[in-house]
């Protein structure tokens, strides 16, 4: 694996092992900068206070069982990370495939200086005048079309996404709500309420004010790429629902939908359906929301926001955004029109957040701005996104459990199926490949509503280099995979593999579909 850089052009440079170190810890890690990486000894072992066994028994102890971790079978016990590298206790170095939150780089010292500058001079809540949240406002107002400038800060995009439906409720007095099957939208009760990829899971019982809209998803849903028109086809489910809806007295609040969808699937939808939605959702008196939490900033390449690769003709009335915003910082916005803005004030509620846009914050999410612009990210994640693209199209060409390659700079999908005619998810061999991949010290996860889908979404300083590496990698455990399954079935998968007896069980009876 090439060793860490901060080069962020595509091309990953190599500095050696007495590189700039991640500086996550802030001051603590300021006193360490020269120390080699893995080293015995070094930060890794500092930042310890457990051992790794220690760490999952309190874990298992105080936190909350449903919350889960990476590779569960065998858990990576991380303590340092530098932009598109994390390092566990060993000092073991893995590529990271997985963050979208750390968006301009693990432990950017940028975003570390600012946050450090900022708590030592103030932190305070936003009913005190200060000049970090409306140049934050101002600067982020400017990414935007320009109708979408009014913003209202929270901590994290479930809170965001729990705000737009409040903003939506509120402009027309209109209560339900539109979303995508297999959508996720944050945690809180308001949105599991219309996340199916949640409450299909649960015992919950879809709510009467929640419609649910096929995915619009050109390769494994309702209307695929052989369709004359596949946008027009999902958008009038759209149209339908507004209808049913309209016949039993129900009236639209919101459509609701991520401008590409992640835990679906890595689903970009089809050119076209977000207009036709939009015009329908508007003539029902709804609004239309982009959730922007896991695809925005600039991480498409092309474009500052993923709703904006629809075309200048399509804006949304209200855009929600988090993660990738303070780089790991819990900093979160919605942004909207002052049209919708000034009806959620009319209602007389004074809405109030104590953290959100603190000044800390504030600081935080410039700097963010700043190192997308001045490191060129965006223009990174089209070079490198077209690259590992290309690269992933010519596994596809050799490796048959590969169904299809989907997505637009550093977010893409790869679907792995187990008949390309059927388009059977490959669910048991995702996991097995991802936890290879683990072994060869990259990061991968899986994703979709059979988790076949293996999901790339790195930090945006993710380089040529990494590109390479990562599928050089995969290229291997797909080989050796694919002969396996071909040939010796059992022998596929190591005695301490964690996918052994799933195996075990599926090739002993191939014509199975678990899907």
């Amino acid at each position: 694996m090439p060793p860490v850089t901060s080069n962020a052009q595509g091309k990953g440079t190599p500095r050696g092992s007495t590189a700039e170190a991640a500086r996550g810890l802030a001051r603590q890690a300021r006193t360490r900068e020269r120390e080699p990486r893995g080293a015995p000894g070094s930060r890794a072992a500092m930042c310890e206070l457990y051992s790794k066994p220690d760490t999952l028994a309190l874990r298992r102890k105080h936190i909350g069982p449903s919350c889960k971790v990476f590779f569960a079978a065998d858990p990576i016990k991380i303590v340092r990370a530098q932009r598109q590298y994390m390092f566990d206790e060993t000092g073991e170095q893995y590529l990271d495939c997985i963050n979208n939150v750390a968006h301009v780089g693990h432990c950017h010292p940028d975003v570390v200086k600012a946050a450090l500058e900022q708590m030592e001079l103030l932190n305070t809540n936003s009913r005190f005048l200060h000049d970090n949240i409306v140049e934050y406002a101002r600067r982020l107002a400017a990414t935007l079309p320009e109708k979408l400038s009014v913003c209202y800060f929270t901590n994290s995009g479930s809170e965001a996404n729990d705000l737009a439906l409040r903003l939506a409720r509120q402009f027309r007095g209109h209560q339900d709500v539109i979303t995508l099957d297999h959508a996720y939208h944050g945690h809180l009760s308001s949105l599991i309420e219309i996340s199916p990829y949640k409450f299909r899971k649960g015992k919950d019982v879809k709510k009467a004010f929640v419609h649910v809209a096929p995915t619009p998803d050109t390769y494994r849903g309702k209307y695929r790429e052989d369709h004359a028109d596949p946008a027009s086809a999902y958008a009038e489910e759209v149209k339908e629902i507004i209808e049913e809806a309209h016949n039993s007295g129900r009236k639209i609040a919101a459509f609701i939908a991520e401008s590409m969808q992640s835990c679906g699937g890595q689903i970009i939808p089809p050119a076209g359906y977000f207009q036709k939605v939009a015009e329908y959702v508007h003539r029902a008196g709804g609004v239309f929301i982009a959730d922007e939490v896991q695809v925005g900033f600039g991480r498409v390449g092309k474009h500052f926001w993923s709703f904006q690769m629809h075309g200048e003709d399509f804006v949304p009335d209200i855009v929600t955004m988090g993660k990738p915003m303070g780089n790991g910082h819990p900093m979160a916005c919605v942004v909207t029109t002052k049209e919708i803005a000034e009806a959620f004030s009319s209602s007389g509620m004074e809405y109030f957040n104590t953290y959100g846009g603190n000044p800390v914050s504030s600081a935080v999410g410039l700097a963010v701005l700043n190192i997308i612009e001045n490191e060129d990210l965006q223009g990174n994640a089209t070079r490198v996104g077209d690259y590992l693209t290309e690269l992933l199209n010519k596994q596809k060409a050799k490796h048959t459990l590969i169904g299809d390659i989907r997505g637009i700079g550093l977010f893409i999908g790869i679907d792995l199926v187990k008949d390309r005619q059927k388009r059977t998810p490959a669910t048991d061999e995702a996991q097995h490949v991802l936890y290879k991949m683990k072994e060869k010290r990259v990061l991968l996860s899986a994703d979709g509503p059979h988790r076949n889908v293996l999901k790339i979404k790195p930090p945006m300083c993710f380089t040529e280099e990494d590109a390479k590496f990562m599928v050089d990698k995969l290229d291997e455990i797909l080989t050796v995979l694919e002969e396996a399954i071909g040939v010796q079935s059992e022998s596929m998968i190591s005695e301490n593999s964690p996918c052994r007896a799933k195996f075990e069980i599926r090739l002993s009876r191939p014509g199975q579909n678990r899907s």
